[in-house]
């Protein structure tokens, strides 16, 4: 049975931040942008480590604190907007972690998520501990170092908070290169919860499209199915998201909220209702200064060729894979994963040699009947099926129906339940006594989406215009 993957926040906001500053580079002039931004804070950890020429790849870490870069508290009044606890809830996980991989040949930019409770080697054994959630190396290596500092009588406390953020920004940065297989990883961008609520308030409102009616009283998410304008408060129940009473609502399902919150966002931004405005781009400088740390060797102006494409539809958004959801000896939430499926995913999706794929195994064997209306898709499925452990069967169509049900036949309600497991859960089971053993049914509804943790590239699609929000322009997510 797949486990509810509870947690602090998981907005993938850092990508959102750096596509923004990006895009008003082009429209704003870098001369001119990269003067306003000499306030951001920049950090020595990486120094030396970026490759000269030909790929880029760029680590965003959303880091899960409530402090601003000199360790101290935010305004009272920020807290409340937030709603989510002052500055003594978070800490130093790097609950956002997502790759920006930017081809040197002009290629389409890709965006890899990287689910932030999947269990991994920590690289360097940070604060003694050599194994966990791959979010846990920046804490682990902050606690350490802030210790150390502190045992040496460092007493400046921004001094010690950006010199124990250099040793998580290193540690981390090391977990997830360990992580993909030995991934280069060039440059990092860090941004803290409260960057992703000024931001939002910038650009609101912000076109998002839900598949159907969701209520969270944690997060205070209660949208209606459809596509829909929202506001900043809106936008940050929208990505926290954290569970559904009808549904399981997991990691990965969050992660397609803020993927699909970037495809509307760098819509918006192109689009100039933000750049053509100065007083916005001012305030989108001013988030950008007060929420986010870049390393010293990142060049923005380097880049600045490639910010059109991640607007003009070309930016690519995918997953990693995770095999099921558990609890560990604490009871908190983590990821299994596979880590030769990672690191043949990461090789995929950065241009390098993708080692064999994972031998074919014995399992059921499954037919697929689109029943959702959408052309095309039984087929689609079919394909993945042999790297989720099934035997791929035969397509078909059927009359549309609204629900996604896998059925079996005798001795194999278990093989039905890992499968729905498989394609991200909450999908019924039935019971068919036509089926025989080994075989399973998927019925496609209207209802199936395609697990986030598959490695299916999501194009980015423009949004309809704001007269028109009945387009298919928006990504519906759950």
């Amino acid at each position: 049975m797949v486990k509810r993957a509870n947690g602090h926040w998981a907005e993938r906001i850092g990508v959102v931040v750096l596509v923004a500053v990006l895009l008003g580079g082009a429209a704003y002039g870098w001369a001119e942008l990269r003067a306003l931004l000499s306030g951001v804070t920049t950090s020595t950890a990486l120094d030396g480590q970026a490759r000269s020429g030909g790929d880029t790849n760029i680590l965003v870490i959303g880091l899960d604190s409530r402090l601003d870069e000199r360790g101290e508290p935010l305004p009272a009044g920020l807290y409340e907007q937030l709603h989510a606890g002052d500055q003594r809830a978070g800490g130093y996980h790097a609950d956002v972690l997502m790759l920006l991989h930017v081809p040197a040949d002009g290629g389409h930019p890709t965006v890899i998520s990287i689910p932030r409770d999947d269990r991994t080697d920590l690289a360097g054994c940070p604060d003694g501990v050599c194994q966990g959630r791959i979010k846990e190396a920046y804490g682990y290596a902050f606690s350490a170092e802030s210790h150390r500092l502190a045992a040496q009588g460092v007493t400046d406390k921004a001094v010690r908070e950006q010199r124990s953020r250099d040793a998580g920004r290193a540690a981390e940065v090391a977990t997830v290169r360990q992580f993909l297989g030995g991934a280069a990883v060039d440059h990092f961008v860090e941004v803290t919860l409260v960057g992703f609520f000024q931001l939002a308030e910038v650009v609101q409102p912000i076109t998002v499209c839900l598949a159907g009616d969701t209520r969270d009283s944690y997060s205070g998410a209660d949208f209606r199915s459809g596509q829909q304008r929202i506001s900043a408060a809106q936008a940050l129940a929208f990505v926290r998201q954290r569970r559904d009473p009808r549904h399981e609502f997991t990691d990965l399902d969050r992660e397609r909220r803020q993927q699909a919150f970037l495809v509307s966002l760098a819509h918006q931004l192109k689009e100039g209702r933000v750049f053509g405005d100065p007083e916005k781009l001012g305030q989108l400088v001013s988030v950008a200064k007060q929420n986010v740390a870049v390393d010293s060797g990142l060049d923005l102006n380097a880049l600045a060729h490639q910010a059109e494409s991640f607007a003009g539809g070309d930016l690519t958004l995918a997953s990693l894979p995770v095999e099921r959801f558990e609890k560990d000896a604490k009871g908190e939430d983590v990821n299994i994963v596979d880590p030769e499926k990672i690191r043949a995913a990461a090789a995929r999706l950065l241009g390098r040699t993708v080692p064999p794929p994972p031998a074919a195994t014995a399992g059921p064997a499954v037919d697929v009947v689109n029943a959702s209306g959408r052309e095309g898709a039984a087929a689609h499925v079919l394909k993945t099926l042999p790297s989720r452990g099934y035997r791929a069967g035969h397509a078909a169509n059927a009359k549309h129906t609204h629900h996604t049900v896998v059925r079996y036949g005798r001795g194999d309600s278990a093989s039905a339940a890992k499968l729905v497991a498989a394609l991200g859960g909450g999908y019924a089971v039935s019971y068919d006594g036509a089926l025989p053993a080994g075989e399973l049914k998927l019925v496609l509804g209207a209802d199936f989406r395609e697990k986030a943790a598959q490695v299916e590239p999501v194009p980015v699609a423009p949004v309809s215009p704001a007269d028109e929000l009945s387009g298919g322009g928006v990504p519906c997510v759950r």
